[in-house]
Parts: C-alpha cells; structure tokens; sequence
C-alpha cells in the first residue's frame, strides 16, 4: 500500500491548471500546422496562421491561449494500492482549481447555481472524474473545457435500428449545426454504448486522447477517418469562413450497452483542445 498526501494533489492541480490553459498539446499543433498545408484558401490559410501565431505567443509568453480558461475538468485515475491521506480528495482537487485560477491570473467562468447565477469568484467547483485502476500511482488529467464548444455538443438516445447509419448522419448533424461557433477547426469527441450518461462521459474522454493516435478497434479505427474526412467537406473552415480544415480529428470511444439501446454522444472542442496529465 502506497500512501499520497492530498496536497501533493492540490499542487499538482494547480500547476496542471495554468500550464494546460498556456500551452496546447504537441499533437493538436501537429495537426493544425498539416491543416495549414492543406489549406488553398487565402481566408482559411490566414485564419489558422492567425491561430498558429496564437498559441506561439501564449507560449512563449505563458499567457492563455484563449480568454475562455474554461471549467476544469479534472480525470483521476487512482491505483487500489493507493491510500490519500490528509484529507478530503474532493477538497484537494478544489482547492488545487482555486489556486491555479487565481495564481495563474485564469478568467473564473463557473456560477453557483445553473438558474440564478452568480459567480463562485475561483472557477470551482471542478468537474471531477474518478476511476479506480490497478496499481499505485495516480494519473490526474485536466481539461479546461470552454463553453463555446460545450454548448454546441449533444445526446440522442438511437434504438438499436438506427444502425450505424443513424451514428453516422448524427455526428454529421450536430458539427454543422455547431457551424462557427466552436471556433473550428474543431475536434469532435465521440461516445457510443454505455447509459445516458455514460456515453457523454466516453465523449468527453475522448477529447483528452492525442490526435495522432486511434481507437484500437480497427471498425472504429476507420470510422474515426470516414468521419473526419466528411466533415471536412461541410466546407465550415477555419472560424466558419470556409476551407477544407472543419475539424482536427475525430476520436470515438465506446463500451457495451443494453440490448434495447444505442446511445451517442457528441461533445465539440474548439481548435484549443487543452489537456495536460501527470502522474504522481
């Protein structure tokens, strides 16, 4: 049995906090620079240099990337053989988002209440997402999900007719409904299988896997591609003022379900796809 302070988590956090919002992900810049390449389009190649020129300056300044520093997002997967001690673990991550918000001069994004408002003043609570696996080491990923593209994604509850058809048509129907307002080129994240709730889950997941990577599944492997390659030709483009480069990528996750459903999930990213991990 391993022991691990909470505050070792708190710090981690908090630093995780600023450095996802500063700095996008190698792979996520690998595509965006290969979507430039491909792009004829004098708009869409200005848009994206414009992009480009973005994210090297956050770099390079550790400023954010963008104004949305988002909800945090926080994945915890916590080996059995690890016991927290020292306090709360719902409280550690919190205070971690309260810390990394303020020390990182991060934009506080989250309300106290989903009717009535009224802003919670440190971007807390987090979202947070625990899943207990072997070993004795804990890996924290977080995500600052921004609301642009949040707003954008969806559920539907498919009978099993629909058939992959259904899947299909559906992704397609929620990207160009989203149109410019995720800030594209976006990067889609899909669940299939699983309850109601489980698949957004899956979906929002899928967002934190690297762009250079695919479902091990060889089906959904080549699904990942047919569905990238049709919402490219929606013809949205960077920012929505048309191009070849709609989305960056197209991750789908999936895990069984009951006989008498199908459900999917779509959950939208903009092209700041922020994610960083650590284990501890």
């Amino acid at each position: 049995m391993r022991e691990i302070q909470v505050t070792r988590i708190t710090e981690t956090i908090e630093r995780l906090c600023i450095e996802a919002n500063e700095y996008l992900p190698e792979d996520v810049r690998q595509a965006i620079r290969h979507c430039r390449s491909c792009e004829d389009g004098k708009i869409a190649q200005a848009v994206l240099d414009d992009i480009i020129e973005n994210y090297e300056i956050a770099d390079s300044e550790h400023v954010p990337i963008c104004q949305d520093t988002g909800m945090a997002c926080v994945f915890l997967e916590i080996g059995q053989d690890v016991h927290l001690s020292g306090g709360d673990l719902t409280a550690a991550v919190n205070e971690g988002v309260r810390r990394g918000y303020a020390n990182g001069y991060l934009r506080k994004s989250v309300v106290k209440d989903p009717v009535r408002r009224g802003n919670t003043g440190d971007n807390t609570p987090a979202m947070i997402y625990t899943e207990i696996v072997p070993g004795e080491n804990i890996q924290i990923t977080v995500g600052p999900k921004g609301f642009g593209s949040e707003n954008m994604s969806a559920v539907r509850m498919f009978k099993p007719s629909a058939g992959l058809q259904g899947i299909k048509d559906f992704i397609l129907e929620v990207v160009e409904t989203a149109g410019p307002n995720p800030c594209p080129p976006m990067v889609v994240g899909v669940g299939i299988g699983g309850t109601f709730d489980k698949c957004a889950l899956l979906a929002k997941r899928a967002l934190m896997r690297p762009l250079n990577s695919e479902n091990p599944d060889p089906f959904y492997a080549a699904l990942e591609k047919e569905m990238l390659q049709a919402i490219n030709q929606l013809g949205i483009g960077p920012q929505g003022f048309g191009g070849k480069t709609t989305a960056l990528g197209v991750n789908i996750e999936t895990m069984p379900t009951h006989i008498a459903g199908m459900p999917c999930a779509v959950n939208i990213s903009c092209h700041v796809t922020r994610h960083r991990t650590e284990i501890l």
